[in-house]
């Protein structure tokens, strides 16, 4: 049929769908996440959220500080948008985000430019990490990098010195996927069994 495929003909079983969305959901990572600061860029948003969906980033969570995002930034729409797979918590403050994350034994770790930086591949990413973007012209702000635990910064050998905050966000979050994978992180669930069929029946009502 022209025009690529409706939903019901996406998952023309019920048994196929939930068979699938089982086996997405024992990889989930949830001491994985990100979190966007005033990125406003609809398309950035959403190239982030198909990262984390592509390696199994369970939750993300957004602050908005200074200008609001446009109407509609995290909806969910249909079955090929990210958002609809990876939730999305709104924060007041980057201050109550932080909090929220370092109770769940988080470390916070901001992509940044600067002598304090390390480069992308000297992090353990193994453990409970909070990838923290900024906005699209300025990048994370000031406090949010004197709050984390820590900065990243990718390494680059050309005259531009940065990337596009969904493609610095898709480069740390597959080396996260990398070394969780020889890790072994995808091999067993990490969320236990009530969640895990929880979501189930969230997922399936999607």
């Amino acid at each position: 049929m022209a025009g690529g495929r409706r939903g019901s003909e996406r998952w023309p079983r019920t048994e196929r769908r939930q068979a699938r969305i089982r086996s997405v959901l024992a990889q989930r990572q949830p001491d994985l996440a990100v979190v966007l600061e005033n990125v406003h860029d609809p398309h950035n948003v959403s190239a982030i959220l198909r990262s984390c969906d592509g390696v199994g980033v369970l939750q993300a969570h957004a602050v908005y500080s200074i200008e609001e995002p446009p109407p509609g930034m995290f909806a969910r729409q249909t079955s090929a948008s990210a958002a609809k797979w990876v939730d999305v918590e709104r924060h007041r403050s980057l201050t109550d985000c932080y909090q929220q994350l370092r109770a769940a034994g988080f470390a916070i770790l901001v992509t940044s430019i600067g002598p304090n930086s390390r480069p992308l591949y000297d992090w353990d990413l193994t453990g409970p990490i909070a990838l923290v973007l900024g906005n699209e012209m300025r990048g994370v702000s000031a406090e949010a990098r004197d709050m984390a635990d820590g900065a990243i910064q990718i390494p680059m050998v050309g005259m531009v010195e940065s990337l596009n905050v969904s493609v610095a966000c898709a480069v740390c979050l597959y080396e996260a996927f990398r070394q969780r994978t020889v890790a072994g992180h995808y091999e067993l669930p990490k969320l236990d069994p009530d969640r895990l069929r929880a979501l189930e029946e969230d997922w399936l009502r999607r």
